[in-house]
């Protein structure tokens, strides 16, 4: 479908955690934590729960017409980073799955108790969410790669991360 072939696949965690390439890894909270540090939050704001951060997720959205108009698109650091993060929404266990609004993603690690953490970026606001509990690992969201193993000293968002079923 459109979609598809436009945001990619919406995996379930135990469908996330096995679908990196070879040599490739879903990220750690700490990658994430390390790449929204890179863009400019302290480490104090990227060890909260909730919304944190002033615009970093402005910098890592990207494709302005795909995203409802809002606080994360009218920031000045809109797609500044090149990760280009699209909102292709989630999918519940009910079926929806607010496409336009939401770009969020798994990550490998779970919270103390075993539930995953993710991602969150929302068109209405410039920060970015981490939490662990709103959502259920049978949701469906969207998979980034990170190298595994990489000996590069800085963050490079165009080859160290991956969108995963995307041209």
């Amino acid at each position: 479908s459109g979609n598809y072939n436009t945001y990619g696949v919406l995996y379930n965690w135990p469908a996330a955690m096995n679908v990196c390439p070879d040599g490739w890894k879903l990220p750690s909270d700490e990658d994430w934590k390390s790449l929204e540090i890179y863009l400019g939050m302290t480490l104090s704001e990227a060890d909260q729960i909730g919304l944190r951060g002033t615009n970093e997720g402005s910098k890592l959205a990207g494709n302005n017409s795909l995203w409802l108009d809002g606080a994360l698109d009218s920031n000045g650091s809109f797609g500044t980073s090149g990760f280009n993060a699209l909102p292709g929404g989630y999918r519940s266990n009910t079926g929806s799955n607010l496409l336009h609004s939401y770009s969020i993603w798994w990550i490998s690690t779970a919270c103390g108790d075993k539930t995953p953490w993710w991602r969150l970026i929302d068109y209405s606001l410039t920060g970015i969410i981490r939490d662990a509990y709103a959502f259920t690992s049978d949701h469906g969201f969207s998979v980034r790669c990170v190298k595994e193993n990489s000996t590069e000293q800085s963050i490079s968002l165009t080859s160290g991360w991956n969108i995963l079923s995307m041209a």
